[in-house]
């Protein structure tokens, strides 16, 4: 009997996100809507002076400018105006993304995992119209960021420890040494 050959990958193509559902300290699902997950971008200093051709703004390295999450909600509901309260929550947004294997001809589901600790900015009640969803949006600051892809641990940010890795790399372990931590 012959048994079917697994053949690697050969071509992915990252298609779209097939799905996701939105978590509270990785277990109670909060509601149906949409996340606009943070950017990173990098604190700068704008640098001259002898020796540089001109005027060049320096990423100071692993400490980003504010950094938020966005969630718009289907309609408010008990776990959403639970956001509110002046704490960090811990959320985890789990995702599928569907790649397509152009070698193979075949799509490829890969988990992605985000996971934040964040405290509130602002959080609304939404509108009220007939037959029409509410679309209550919650901002929350976020302090530290976890970004897994496929099971493998791709981002880490944590501005109040000194953490920033990516792939791995921890960009701020000498300055944590540096600092007695």
């Amino acid at each position: 009997m012959s048994q079917a050959i697994s053949i690697p990958v050969t071509n992915p193509i990252p298609a779209l996100l097939t799905n996701a559902k939105i978590y509270r300290d990785g277990a109670d699902q909060l509601g149906v809507g949409t996340v606009e997950l943070p950017n990173f971008e990098f604190m700068t200093e704008s640098i001259a002076g002898l020796g540089i051709g001109g005027e060049m703004d320096m990423p100071v390295v692993g400490h980003f400018k504010s950094m938020s999450i966005k969630i718009t909600w289907n309609t408010v509901n008990d776990n959403t105006v639970g956001l509110l309260l002046p704490q960090a929550h811990h959320l985890d947004v789990r995702g599928s993304v569907q790649e397509y294997d152009a070698g193979a001809g075949t799509f490829v589901n890969k988990a992605v995992k985000v996971v934040v600790r964040a405290i509130p900015k602002t959080s609304g009640i939404g509108k009220f119209e007939p037959g029409k969803k509410m679309d209550p949006e919650t901002e929350l600051e976020v302090s530290y960021l976890k970004l897994w892809l496929g099971g493998v641990e791709r981002v880490e940010v944590d501005k109040f420890n000194l953490i920033f890795r990516v792939n791995g790399m921890d960009s701020l372990a000498d300055i944590r040494a540096n600092l007695g931590m």
